[in-house]
């Protein structure tokens, strides 16, 4: 047995049986391993930030890592912006990256690069293979911290001779430690806190976000009167019908400081430290009040669900139900935000899960998707442009069955727009809305945050028109069916005609 036919075998023990690929000289062993060995779903992607964020939205729905190939140092450089997103967001992945082989490497051919160096800005575990014997070990060991929670990126460097080599040895799956779980005596601080004090504000983050946490969340709120927000930027939260829904706290930053006003404490539960985005000059760094006290019950590391239901337990917080909400009827007219906004409350299917990189346009749509069927809403996690379209391509192989809308600004599209082929060639059924706006809005309003003041030639270089994009066409060279909405009506028609079929397809929203 020679070490990739290792690590394909200890992948599988493992229970990762999903891939998501793009490969090269260096990993050809693997590639065929693979196909010697059954039960490795392989996905190929035509670009590395496809295949990385790809594996990201498959482990937000699957509840586990994929696998990832990719070539050698550059390959990984290339998927380093949604690895950036996964690390951000805690997703669990295992990296297999090719490499030079051991003896020629120190020749420094021209792929050649310092592939664990870049490696570790986004990987909680970093390892190169020594030998054959060493790679199953060694994939066995990235797999559990991979699933260690929060969940991590662990990759897996081997070179070339580490795979063809003879003497692999197949690993057996190792234990993943539990989630560190809040103290009886922290659960009762926090309570006093409850108790005692006003203008509390508790903080939803990682899986404080799945619906049972957030119904014992508001339970807590009902009990005590504090607030219930989650931070911004989350990597799956379940809403919609029948559900409680959170505000999340908004990325601009005037915004964001109205939604902390008057918090004095702020009790975090699976979120970070809150901060801003960017920096503003003569803005505040965070958007918590400077005087406001900030408690941690649970780190992101931690078993949220069960610090919030021990929580609600100890203040004896009775279970409420969530408000009723009825379905708008789907808008009319001119295209705008709020437009759309109800027309995806009106229309979305029941369990669908939503893929949000919209940007500026797409603003009005989580506070409009509360009243929506119920639905798992993911986000770019990290605020590397190009995550959504390959979250939407992994989200339906780790939760088949489930149809997916990626709501999708035009200029981050063209980041990754490559997904389009692989949701063709899988028959995902993805509805995909590209918010043609033809400008990168988003920095039309940083230039005004900042206190920049943009000519025609800062202003040319955030028009995306001259010329114009054609997602319709391009969406077509890759096999995907799509068409151009000008007005709301248009709109509906064909984002109902998407949902009920099956595969991918483009709207291409003139807006």
């Amino acid at each position: 047995m020679n070490g990739a036919e290792s690590l394909v075998h200890t992948l599988l023990k493992c229970g990762v049986d999903t891939c998501f690929a793009n490969p090269g000289t260096s990993e050809m062993h693997f590639v065929a391993a693979l196909d010697r060995i059954p039960g490795m779903h392989c996905v190929l992607g035509l670009f590395e930030g496809v295949v990385t964020g790809a594996a990201d939205g498959y482990a937000r729905m699957a509840g586990k890592p994929a696998a990832t190939l990719l070539h050698c140092g550059p390959g990984l450089a290339n998927g380093l912006a949604n690895l950036h997103n996964g690390k951000r967001g805690r997703t669990m992945m295992v990296n297999c990256v090719g490499d030079q082989a051991t003896y020629h490497r120190p020749l420094d051919p021209p792929l050649a690069a310092d592939t664990e160096g870049w490696a570790r800005g986004v990987s909680g575990f970093v390892r190169t293979a020594k030998d054959a014997a060493d790679v199953g070990g060694a994939a066995a060991a990235a797999v559990t911290a991979a699933q260690t929670s929060p969940g991590h990126i662990a990759t897996l460097i081997l070179p070339s001779d580490t795979c063809w080599g003879e003497g692999g040895i197949i690993a057996e799956k190792r234990p993943v430690p539990p989630p560190p779980r809040a103290t009886k005596d922290r659960i009762a601080e926090i309570a006093r806190l409850l108790r005692q004090e006003t203008d509390v504000v508790l903080l939803l983050g990682g899986n404080a976000l799945r619906q049972q946490a957030v119904a014992d969340a508001h339970a807590i709120a009902a009990a005590t009167g504090c607030r219930v927000l989650a931070e911004n930027f989350c990597q799956r939260i379940e809403r919609g019908a029948g559900r409680f829904s959170v505000t999340r706290v908004p990325y601009p930053i005037d915004r964001a400081l109205e939604v902390y006003a008057g918090a004095k404490h702020v009790v975090r539960i699976g979120a970070v430290h809150p901060v801003i985005f960017f920096a503003y000059p003569g803005k505040p760094q965070s958007p918590v009040p400077e005087d406001a006290k900030q408690y941690v019950l649970s780190l992101p590391d931690g078993d949220q669900p069960h610090d919030l239901a021990a929580l609600a337990d100890e203040l004896g917080a009775k279970r409420v139900s969530p408000p009723k909400t009825e379905r708008p009827k789907p808008a009319s007219g001119a295209i705008a935000s709020a437009t759309i906004a109800q027309s995806l409350a009106a229309l979305l299917s029941d369990d669908a899960i939503v893929v949000d990189e919209s940007i500026t346009f797409g603003r009005a749509f989580y506070p409009a998707l509360a009243s929506a069927a119920a639905h798992d809403f993911l986000q770019v996690t990290g605020g590397a442009i190009g995550g959504g379209m390959p979250l939407a391509t992994g989200a339906p192989i780790g939760a088949p069955g489930r149809r997916v809308v990626n709501l999708e600004a035009d200029g981050s599209a063209m980041y990754t727009i490559q997904s389009l082929w692989t949701q063709a060639r899988e028959k995902l059924d993805i509805t995909t809305v590209i918010f043609s706006n033809r400008k990168y809005a988003i920095l039309l309003g940083e230039y005004a945050a900042v206190g920049a003041n943009p000519g025609r030639t800062a202003l040319d270089m955030l028009d995306l028109g001259n010329p114009d994009l054609d997602f319709v066409k391009i969406a077509a060279g890759m096999g995907v069916e799509g068409a151009r909405a000008t007005t709301v009506d248009e709109f509906n028609d064909l984002f109902q005609t998407a949902n009920r079929r099956k595969g991918p397809f483009v709207i291409d929203l003139a807006c």
